[in-house]
């Protein structure tokens, strides 16, 4: 287990995170499958696409709860810090130039990515949206698959509802699971209790 305190993993691997969505983007082959479902959301009715990310994100958050994944105050610092650190990868990263550099970019972005997540869910403080809807379900499915499995049926669902999906988003549906398991590992870290633990009086007998 690492020795870092909990404030710092989860600060750390929040920006981490972050720079990994913004080079995700920058590279512009596909987007991870949450960002698929607000966007296709977003078309769909017609909303902002700051309310259809508040609504999918407490609607994931939602799910988790009744799984008695709770959040935390690590799942807000991780919606509030990403949101603001991709923002400035986006003004400072320049596109690539030709398909080359883009899937050059989409490819470097996947161990930073992984490599932020494991490191704030290790914080154990909360998980964000996504990662807190892969683990209401671990077990049974353990959390390398969990978290493909929900990156991928919102990529279908947002397509369904007219988003655009390419070879980024295949990308993460199938390897992003894996790679975290992975720097979990090699980071020493234990990602399958990230979100807040239910309390005591929450629990049930066996």
């Amino acid at each position: 287990m690492s020795r870092l305190p909990p404030s710092v993993l989860l600060l750390g691997g929040c920006v981490v995170l972050g720079a990994g969505v913004g080079m995700l983007l920058v590279g512009d082959v596909g987007s991870d499958g949450f960002s698929t479902l607000v966007n296709g959301l977003a078309r769909a009715s017609g909303m902002p696409f700051w309310a259809a990310n508040l609504l999918v994100a407490c609607g994931f958050l939602g799910v988790a709860s009744a799984r008695r994944v709770r959040p935390g105050w690590g799942s807000v610092t991780q919606i509030v810090l990403v949101g603001f650190v991709v923002t400035v990868v986006l003004s400072v990263l320049p596109r690539p130039e030709g398909w080359a550099g883009r899937i050059a970019m989409v490819a470097a972005a996947f161990p930073v990515l992984a490599a932020g997540i494991a490191a704030y869910l290790g914080s154990h403080s909360g998980a964000g949206p996504a990662e807190a809807a892969a683990l209401a379900w671990d077990p049974p499915i353990p959390f390398r698959w969990s978290y493909n499995l929900v990156q991928g049926v919102s990529a279908l669902v947002g397509w369904l509802l007219g988003a655009t999906v390419g070879p980024g988003t295949i990308a993460v549906v199938v390897l992003l699971g894996p790679l975290i398991d992975l720097a979990s590992r090699l980071l020493r870290l234990e990602v399958h209790q990230g979100a807040v633990a239910p309390s005591p009086s929450d629990r049930r007998p066996s």
